[in-house]
Formats: C-alpha cells, sequence, structure tokens
C-alpha cells in the first residue's frame, strides 16, 4: 500500500503538493478501489499531520487533473478514465505502440531548429560537442487529446530534411524512411517521473503540479550509428508506460 505519511516539510516542495502526489499514487496503486472515493478531509488532515485546508488544496489540485471530483452529499470520488498503454521495446513506434487504443493518431511538429549538441545530445549521438544537430519539438495526440510532447535532436547533414518530412508524415519512422533510413532500433531508455514544467502543462493541458512520465532514448540505425536522441514528456494520469522484452 502506498505510504500515506511520507510528507516532509522544508524540503522545498509545498505540503499540498506532496499530499497530492501521495493520493495521486494511491488511486494508481487501487487502494481506494473498495470504495471508489478519496477519505474524507478530516481523515486525510490527521494522516498526513496537516490542516484541512492543505487537504483540501491537494484535493482541488487533482480535481483540476481530472482525478477526482467532488459530489455534493458524497465526497470527493476518483474518476477512473482508461490510461493509454505505451510499449518501450527493441522497435519503439508511436502509431504501433498506441495501436488500436485510439481512432484518431496526429503528430504536430511544433518547432524545428539547427543547433550546437550540448554534452547530453553530443553523447546520445556519439558526436562532438558543438557539432551542428537539428532539434524538433514535437506534439502527438490520440483523439484530439496530447498524450506525448517530445524533443528530439538528428545528426547533421544526415537528417537535414526530416523536420518537412515530418510535417508532412506527422511520423518520425515515415520521416526517417523519406531520409532514406528504413529501419531503426532502440538503443536505450531511461524512465522516470517528475513535475510538469510550464511549457509541458500548457502542451499537454495539465494542471499545475500534474506528474509526468519522462523518457531520455536513443535510437539507432542497425549498425549501431546513433540517429535520434530524445526526450518525451507523457501525462501520467494519460498514459502509462510498458517495457516490453
Amino acid at each position: 500500500m502506498t505510504d500515506l505519511k511520507s510528507v516532509q516539510r522544508q524540503n522545498g516542495v509545498a505540503l499540498w503538493r506532496q499530499i497530492a502526489d501521495r493520493i495521486r499514487a494511491a488511486i494508481n496503486a487501487g487502494t481506494y478501489d473498495a470504495t471508489g472515493m478519496i477519505p474524507a478531509e478530516m481523515v486525510l488532515a490527521e494522516q498526513f499531520g496537516v490542516n484541512r485546508h492543505t487537504v483540501r488544496s491537494a484535493l482541488a489540485a487533482l480535481a483540476q487533473e481530472g482525478i477526482v471530483k467532488a459530489e455534493q452529499g458524497r465526497g470527493t470520488m476518483i474518476r477512473h478514465r482508461q490510461r493509454l498503454s505505451f510499449p518501450i521495446s527493441r522497435r519503439t513506434r508511436f502509431t504501433a505502440g498506441i495501436g488500436d487504443q485510439a481512432r484518431d493518431i496526429e503528430g504536430l511538429l511544433l518547432s524545428s531548429t539547427v543547433q550546437e549538441a550540448r554534452a547530453d545530445v553530443a553523447r546520445g549521438l556519439s558526436i562532438e560537442r558543438g557539432a551542428s544537430v537539428l532539434k524538433l519539438e514535437l506534439l502527438r495526440k490520440a483523439d484530439h487529446r496530447p498524450v506525448s510532447v517530445s524533443t528530439s535532436w538528428f545528426p547533421l547533414p544526415r537528417f537535414d530534411g526530416i523536420a518537412e518530412a515530418y510535417r508532412r508524415s506527422g511520423s518520425i519512422t515515415r520521416a526517417f524512411a523519406d531520409c532514406g533510413l528504413e529501419d531503426y532500433v532502440r538503443q536505450e531508455t531511461e524512465i522516470s517521473a517528475v513535475h510538469a514544467e510550464q511549457e509541458d502543462v500548457a502542451e499537454l493541458q495539465l494542471s499545475p503540479g500534474a506528474i509526468v512520465l519522462v523518457t531520455k532514448a536513443v535510437n539507432t540505425d542497425l549498425t549501431g550509428q546513433p540517429v535520434q536522441y530524445s526526450i518525451t514528456r507523457f501525462p501520467a494520469d494519460h498514459v502509462q508506460l510498458v517495457v516490453a522484452g
């Protein structure tokens, strides 16, 4: 069971946000499945050792995220929503991964910039720091709902046409093919969870304090040469990541 008492004062994170995180984790763990309801404010205040106003702020944030809903005379109900499962595997593909879970899938190019590779990008692409790379900001939607926003870097000049190719197709796989790369594989993926930053709150239509799942990944061609380094953010209450064997 999720530990509901592990809030810490003076750690730089507001108490209401810590409480919202603990309740969100408890919901995901099925702690409240028997009733479908969050405990009363007074009960939560006692569990967390805070006042009811702090608990109320946490529940208000979860309500903004669409996770819970206050019902007059009943209490705070959990709003169960089906989360999309996105597999992480050797051949990770967004469209294939979402598959038949959504009727309409689209990829949007938000921006395209040529820049010098910073340290982590150079390391991911196995190139010299400061070498020219193409940076793309991408937004992906399933049934018109934002499900990921990503920042990807590609080595130049090999993929200098990939921005326009992606704009046409909305697919990295098809954009790679247009640039002469017919197949590619996932070399590594690092997964973490953080609070959404301001830009991601806007792009993913989240409330402040929402949790996003973050993947840092390197894709390579079939010779092992890196072709893409990406950092992707998924809304944790909409998408679950499944690591496939």
